[in-house]
């Protein structure tokens, strides 16, 4: 699992609402209300558990905020672009 250029990570996110900070990938979602924050959480679970790669997912409310790293890299890889695109398309 290689490590992926800042431009390659850019270039990946064009046309999604993820944003780069520094070593992640962030998303923030608001959504109706608790349920379907939990209902959005609940199927961001089965992708993750599907490619074996995990967000960090935050719940506050109606409020969802998912982050992508590669903590054993320390760094962004192509797995977490990858991810980024499934969840994108949710």
């Amino acid at each position: 699992m290689d490590q992926v250029s800042l431009e390659e990570v850019d270039e990946g996110l064009t046309g999604l609402a993820w944003k780069r900070v520094d070593n992640e990938l962030v998303l923030e979602l608001t959504m109706a209300d608790f349920a379907s924050a939990l209902e959005f959480v609940n199927q961001v679970g089965v992708l993750a558990e599907e490619v074996n790669h995990h967000p960090d997912i935050e719940i506050r409310w109606n409020r969802v905020v998912l982050r992508l790293t590669t903590h054993s890299m320390g760094a962004l890889t192509q797995k977490d672009l990858e991810l980024a695109k499934m969840i994108s398309s949710l």
